[in-house]
């Protein structure tokens, strides 16, 4: 089985997932979401993604309409059912979930009180991650032309369904050659973020990370990383980056839910340190690994 999604109070296949064409998250893009993955069965950092779901939701005076338990066990068993309809009871593959929260059917208007009830959509498919090669070469990715949201414009920070800003900066890159990621800077030129990841860089040993008054969104693994940075004993600094700080960094990772932390080697043409993982992202990467591992489960 591909997927399975609930919507509205409905577990159903893929082929019989669907939602009306005048809810306003597809007429208007009004609405966000999060995507929290399982580490061994246990879900990950699930209290801190239901945590931004409702500042993201308040940032466009959208209800949640439920407790974070009731949440919960809404995604937990939308699992339950993909698991059963893909033969994986003994939860040997991990799973991605994604969670959709859109303004609801209403009149065809921008007034809030005209769609009075949200919708929810709760996707569940297989966690599929980047190849092995990724992380034992690296990646290349790209710096594009397109500019990250102004913060008043739409706030980067909503992690809204409406993702054309992010489409056209990834496909640009794709454009361009066979590039993994691409990074946008943000309107005063500097270095904002990936198209579906966060960007750190290492230098002199620090890693480093574009501070969210870039306008960026702030990553759950973003967060975590820096988390356990400190543990590792590796200094991180959230800062003001541009193109120059990347191209002379000594290493380069970017950062995902879904793709934990996979290494940079090259932006475009230029080639990060000396072309390879560098020590720091390993040490992070094995570090992450051990204790995302650890608290799963945990909320």
């Amino acid at each position: 089985m591909s997927a399975v999604a609930y919507v509205n109070g409905r577990i159903c296949s893929q082929q019989d997932a669907a939602i009306s064409v005048f809810d306003h998250g597809f007429l208007y893009g009004e609405g966000v979401y999060e995507v929290i993955r399982t580490y061994g069965g246990e879900l990950f950092l699930v209290g801190r993604h239901f945590r931004r779901l409702r500042a993201s939701a308040s940032m466009i005076t959208l209800d949640v309409g439920m407790s974070d338990s009731a949440l919960e066990n809404i995604v937990r068993e939308t699992i339950a059912a993909y698991r059963a309809g893909s033969g994986d009871p003994a939860r040997a593959q991990d799973v991605l979930a994604r969670i959709l929260l859109t303004r609801g059917i209403g009149e065809m208007s921008y007034d809030p009180t005209k769609s009075p009830h949200p919708s929810l959509v709760v996707i569940v498919k297989p966690l599929v991650p980047p190849p092995a090669a990724a992380y034992e070469r690296g990646v290349a990715v790209s710096l594009v032309s397109v500019i990250r949201n102004h913060p008043a414009s739409v706030d980067p920070r909503i992690k809204s369904n409406n993702l054309l800003n992010n489409v056209l900066a990834m496909q640009e890159a794709l454009r361009r050659g066979p590039y993994f990621e691409a990074i946008l800077r943000n309107y005063r030129g500097e270095l904002a973020e990936c198209s579906q990841s966060n960007l750190f860089l290492v230098k002199d040993g620090t890693a480093r990370t574009p501070a969210l008054d870039a306008g960026l969104l702030a990553g759950i693994t973003r967060e975590f990383v820096e988390e356990v940075a400190v543990e590792a004993g590796v200094p991180t600094e959230d800062a003001v980056l541009r193109d120059d700080d990347l191209l002379g960094a000594d290493e380069a990772f970017l950062t995902s839910t879904s793709k934990e932390i996979v290494p940079i080697v090259r932006v475009d043409d230029r080639v990060i340190g000396d072309g390879r993982p560098g020590p720091v992202t390993r040490v992070l990467l094995d570090a992450y690994r051990r204790k995302a591992r650890t608290v799963a489960g945990r909320g």
